[in-house]
């Protein structure tokens, strides 16, 4: 072909085109293209600019509309990596990774099934006895000189001791039987959407890291790996170990309570101490405070040794068994603690405090890991 006919050719394809797009097969002139939108313009920077504000905040309130569903997830997470490493026990020890899940999930719900057919009967029980004796205790308190006289100024014993001995105080808490039996329902479902959404991330907690690993580029997948695995080990060490804690605490005041002469009240104050355990900080403390009140309502010789007892047991939990059980999962300094779980709990409450500390140990180690280190290599 010569050079004329080749620069000929797009000369008729481009007549063609004109002529197909017209509809009618004559070319038309439309006119020519103006230039393109400028994007410096004003109003396409403000239009673009305040759909993507409206954008945001639809997003942000989307989200929280589904913050009590979103938090439900978070902690499933962290209950299931919490159990993650009794399943990568299983695993070292010879057991698939699928008989491994489901020895432990097998294992969890034998766990909570016998909880709840044998404990709460009798923590249910406790609990009534504690609300038919407490009119008793008041009367106790007001026996004493100085909380007499602030109760002929303020008549605060007076009015807790007609809420308490009324009967109805657990039904205004909660709004009356509608309230407490929506409560309880409440409670059930979100405990029953907790396990099972727990029991699914821990049978899919391999395919789940593995999908969110490959997210990262390939050139850094291996370190993102890593890294992601190192913040898992420590969110499953750290929730396991807070359980241990707790049990610990529970297990230390139950046979201490048996021991000191409330064995009637025994099992349900133990599971408060090792639930409010759980709690950093604060827990621990406003367990011993409640059994410790009880104690000197029944006797002061039983206050006074509940109040030793747990002021014992608090030096041993905090530098004895905390930071044996802790030391493999959370490294961070004392202070990053405190700051971390008052921010949780000003944030999410109970829950936020609980999440606070492995999610600081999980930002400080990445800190650690990826800031410092480009820093030191720069």
């Amino acid at each position: 072909m010569s050079d004329a006919a080749a620069e000929e050719a797009p000369v008729e394809e481009r007549e063609h085109d004109d002529e197909a797009s017209d509809g009618s097969g004559s070319s038309e002139d439309l006119g020519t293209p103006g230039p393109p939108i400028d994007r410096r313009a004003p109003f396409y920077l403000g239009f673009f600019g305040g759909l993507g504000a409206l954008t945001a905040w639809w997003l942000g309130t989307t989200l929280l509309s589904i913050s009590s569903t979103l938090l439900l997830v978070v902690v499933a997470l962290f209950l299931a990596a919490g159990l993650n490493p009794a399943v990568e026990a299983l695993v070292r020890r010879g057991l698939s990774r699928s008989m491994a899940v489901l020895a432990v999930i097998v294992a969890f719900l034998v766990i909570v099934a016998l909880f709840t057919v044998a404990i709460v009967p009798v923590i249910t029980d406790q609990v009534a006895a504690i609300g038919q004796n407490a009119p008793g205790w008041f009367d106790q308190l007001q026996s004493n000189e100085r909380v007499q006289q602030l109760n002929d100024e303020y008549q605060v014993i007076d009015k807790a001791r007609d809420y308490v001995a009324g009967g109805d105080f657990v039904g205004t808490l909660f709004g009356g039987a509608l309230g407490i039996g929506l409560a309880v329902l409440g409670a059930l479902f979100n405990a029953f959407i907790i396990i099972v959404l727990t029991l699914y991330f821990l049978a899919s907690m391999k395919a789940t890291t593995a999908g969110l690993y490959r997210l990262a580029p390939a050139s850094r997948r291996d370190r993102v790996s890593k890294l992601g695995d190192r913040v898992l080990a420590g969110i499953g060490g750290y929730v396991s170990g807070a359980f241990v804690v707790a049990l610990a605490a529970g297990l230390s005041s139950l046979i201490f309570l048996f021991i000191v002469g409330l064995g009637e009240y025994a099992v349900a104050l133990a599971f408060v101490v090792a639930l409010l355990d759980v709690i950093p900080m604060i827990g621990a403390t406003i367990g011993a405070v409640i059994v410790t009140a009880i104690g000197f309502a029944t006797d002061p010789t039983i206050g006074l040794a509940c109040l030793v007892f747990y002021v014992v047991y608090q030096q041993v939990e905090n530098y004895v068994i905390y930071p044996r059980v802790m030391s493999r999962s959370v490294d961070l300094p004392g202070a990053v603690i405190v700051i971390a779980a008052l921010v949780g709990a000003a944030l999410l409450g109970v829950v936020g405090a609980l999440l606070a500390i492995p999610t600081a140990a999980a930002i400080l180690m990445l800190v650690r890991e990826v800031f410092i280190r480009r820093q030191d290599a720069a």
